[in-house]
C-alpha cells in the first residue's frame, strides 16, 4: 500500500470516528438544553478557560440562556444560571437533582465515599447520622454554640496580643475556625501551636490553592492524621459515653458489624471526618476575612454594627445565639457578606438520579449539573444592587431582618451543606 492510499485510509478512519462521536453525542440531544457544539473527544474544552471556568460558563449563559449543555471532554454537563433556574432544580425538584456529580479533583482520593461525595443510600444514611450528631451529638454533650464561645475567648486573646498594630488575620482565623469543628470531631480543641492543628490548616490552605497531582498527596496526609486520631479513640472508647463525632461513628460501626449492607466502615469514617474538617475550615475562615475587609472598607457599616452590639450585648459578656433576634442589622451584614463574597460560586456538581423533565428538556439519568451560584447571588431580580455590598438586601422597610430565597452560599435542596 503506497503512502497516498495510507493517508486516504487514515483520513476515512478519522472521518468515521468523528461521525461516530457526533452520532453518540447527539443521541437524545434534541431532549437536552441547547449549548455550543462540541468537538469530537474534546467537547467544548477549547471554548472554556480551564484556569477561569467560572467566567467561561457565566459568559456562555449570556449566549445560550439560563439552562444549557456543555461537554467537558466526553462528559455531558447541564449548567444552570440565575435564581429561577437553580431554584426550580434544587428546590422544586430537589429529589431528582439530589445526586453528586463527578468531582475529578477529588474522585481519585474519595472514590465516591464520605458524606460530601457519596450517592444513593450511603449518602442518605451518612447525612442523617451526621446531622443528628452535629445537632446534639446524640448524648446531650456541649452544643456547638458553647464550643464557638469557648474558642472566641482564645481568638480574642490572640487578637489582643497585636496591641493595635497591623496584622494578617488569615492564620489566626483559620486556627480558630478549625478548632471548632475539630472539637466536635476529636473531642477537644488544640492549642494554637499544636503541630496537628498547624498541619491540618497548612494542608487545607494548600489544597485550596492548587489543582494538580499534589492534591492526592495532601489528601493522603490529612487522612493519615485523622487515622492516627481514630486509633487513639479506639484505644479509649467507651460506647456508653461517646465523647465526640469519631466515638459516635466507631460505636455505630461496632453496632452494625454483622450487617453486610451497613454503610458504616472505617474508610467511610475517615472520608466523612475529612469532608467535615475540609468543608468546615477554609470556607468559614475565608468568609470571616471578607467580613474584616468589608468593615474596613465601609466604616459606616462598621459603626452601625458596633452600635448594635454595644446596645444588645454590651462589652461585659460574649454574644449568644438568642441575641440574634434583637440584632437585625448585624444579621443582615453577616448574610450580605456571604452573598457578596460568594466564596464557592459553582458549588459542588449535582447529578440527576433519574430521567428528569426540566424546562422543556429531558435530562437523562446520570447527567451532571453545575449550578452557577454566583449568578444567583448577583441576580438583579432578587437583589436591588447585586454588584454592591448592601445590607439592605436583607432588611425590610421597617429595618427588620428579612430572608431572601436567593441566599444560597450553602447551595440548596437535598444537598444543602451541613455547614448551614
Amino acid at each position: 500500500m503506497d503512502s497516498m492510499s495510507t493517508a486516504i485510509l487514515l483520513l476515512l478512519l478519522l472521518l468515521a470516528l468523528v461521525c461516530l462521536f457526533l452520532t453518540i453525542s447527539s443521541k437524545g440531544k434534541g431532549q437536552l438544553p441547547p449549548g455550543p457544539r462540541p468537538l469530537p473527544f474534546l467537547g467544548n474544552l477549547l471554548q472554556l478557560r480551564s484556569q477561569d471556568m467560572l467566567t467561561s460558563l457565566t459568559k456562555l449563559s449570556k449566549k445560550y440562556g439560563s439552562v444549557y449543555t456543555v461537554y467537558l471532554g466526553p462528559r455531558r454537563v447541564v449548567v444552570l444560571s440565575g435564581y429561577q433556574a437553580v431554584k426550580e432544580a434544587l428546590v422544586d425538584q430537589e429529589e431528582e437533582f439530589s445526586g453528586r456529580g463527578d468531582c475529578p479533583a477529588f474522585l481519585n482520593f474519595t472514590k465516591g465515599n464520605g458524606i460530601a461525595f457519596s450517592n444513593g443510600d450511603r449518602w442518605k444514611v451518612l447525612r442523617r447520622f451526621s446531622v443528628q450528631i452535629l445537632l446534639n451529638f446524640g448524648m446531650g454533650k456541649r452544643s456547638i454554640e458553647e464550643r464557638i464561645l469557648e474558642e472566641s475567648n482564645f481568638l480574642l486573646a490572640e487578637l489582643r496580643k497585636t496591641e493595635g498594630e497591623p496584622f494578617d488575620p488569615t492564620f489566626v482565623l483559620s486556627r480558630s475556625v478549625s478548632n471548632i469543628i475539630c472539637s466536635v470531631i476529636f473531642g477537644s480543641r488544640f492549642d494554637y501551636k499544636d503541630e496537628r492543628l498547624l498541619t491540618i490548616i497548612h494542608l487545607i490552605n494548600e489544597n485550596f490553592q492548587i489543582m494538580s497531582s499534589r492534591w492526592g498527596e495532601n489528601f493522603g496526609r490529612m487522612k493519615d492524621l485523622i487515622a492516627r486520631s481514630v486509633r487513639d479513640h479506639q484505644a479509649t472508647l467507651d460506647p456508653e459515653s461517646p465523647r465526640d463525632f469519631i466515638d459516635c461513628f466507631l460505636t455505630k460501626i461496632a453496632q452494625e458489624k454483622q450487617d453486610p449492607l451497613s454503610h458504616f466502615h472505617m474508610d467511610t469514617l475517615l472520608m466523612t471526618t475529612h469532608n467535615l474538617i475540609f468543608g468546615g475550615t477554609e470556607t468559614v475562615g475565608t468568609t470571616l476575612r471578607h467580613a474584616f475587609l468589608v468593615l474596613l472598607k465601609y466604616p459606616k457599616v462598621q459603626a452601625r454594627v458596633q452600635e448594635e452590639i454595644d446596645r444588645v450585648v454590651g462589652r461585659e459578656r460574649l454574644p449568644a445565639l438568642e441575641d440574634r433576634a434583637s440584632m437585625p442589622y448585624t444579621d443582615a451584614v453577616i448574610h450580605e457578606v456571604q452573598r457578596f463574597a460568594d466564596i464557592i460560586p459553582m458549588s459542588l456538581p449535582h447529578r440527576v438520579i433519574r430521567d428528569t423533565a426540566f424546562r422543556g428538556s429531558l435530562l437523562p439519568k446520570g447527567t451532571d449539573i453545575i449550578t452557577l451560584l454566583n449568578t444567583v447571588h448577583c441576580d438583579p431580580s432578587q437583589f436591588l444592587t447585586p454588584q454592591e455590598f448592601n445590607p439592605d438586601h436583607f432588611l425590610d422597610a421597617s429595618q427588620s431582618f428579612k430572608k431572601s430565597p436567593a441566599f444560597m452560599p450553602f447551595s440548596a435542596g437535598r444537598r444543602l451543606c451541613l455547614g448551614e
